[in-house]
């Protein structure tokens, strides 16, 4: 393998649960409560997607001027939640594979739909160790479309056939697919059905598994 690419929530750091409650703040200001398996749906999807997600389940419409509105809001409710993160807030596993990319001289990316990307691996403190940083301020499309990863590997100098991507969602690991990429799921004791590789974390991957790979 010739590059890694990290999905940022749920993968590098949990956001995923402040995505929710910031998303379950905006809906409640809808007249409706965001059930945990909608959430589920909007997992590594734009801010913009997921708002008209929400709306759709709501039977709700607005114009794109109160979208903005509620886009706006619900980025200010996430950022408040980030605000402290640190180090201590990084999952198991990822230090770990980042120095071993960096041993091994493999170039690692970030591939994620958060426009908050940069602020984030700031917090985290591990924002130079990534070459290349795709997140939703360089996309159009979201995941499922194999954009961003497509984008990752051509910034990389990379055959995207020679990239492993760590995805927790549905909606990732098919993207990853798409763009013929290793797809290897981190999803605790859950399975996705079409990622190449299942594991519970990060942690529980063996180094070994990427020496005979690369």
């Amino acid at each position: 393998m010739k590059a890694f690419i990290f999905d940022l929530d749920g993968i590098i750091v949990d956001t995923a649960k402040y995505h929710f409650k910031s998303w379950k703040i905006i809906s409640k200001s809808f007249g409706f409560e965001l059930s945990k398996n909608q959430n589920e749906l909007l997992k590594g999807v734009s801010r913009e997607e997921s708002l008209d997600r929400i709306l759709s389940w709501g039977g709700i419409s607005i114009d794109k001027f109160e979208k903005k509105k509620y886009l706006e809001k619900k980025n200010e409710l996430y950022k408040d939640f980030i605000n402290n993160l640190s180090q201590m807030d990084i999952l198991p596993g990822v230090k770990k594979l980042i120095d071993f990319a960096a041993i091994k001289g493999i170039p690692i990316a970030l591939g994620s739909a958060s426009k908050n990307a940069h602020q984030i691996l700031k917090k985290l403190g591990i924002k130079s160790k990534f070459k290349v940083i795709i997140d939703g301020n360089l996309t159009s499309k979201s995941k499922p479309h194999p954009e961003v990863f497509l984008k990752g590997a051509q910034m990389l100098g990379v055959n995207p056939k020679k990239v492993i991507v760590f995805e927790d969602s549905i909606a990732g690991v098919e993207a990853a697919n798409k763009a013929k990429m290793v797809s290897v799921a981190i999803c605790g004791s859950g399975k996705i059905e079409n990622a190449r590789l299942n594991f519970n974390s990060l942690d529980d991957i063996p180094l070994e598994f990427f020496e005979n790979v690369i």
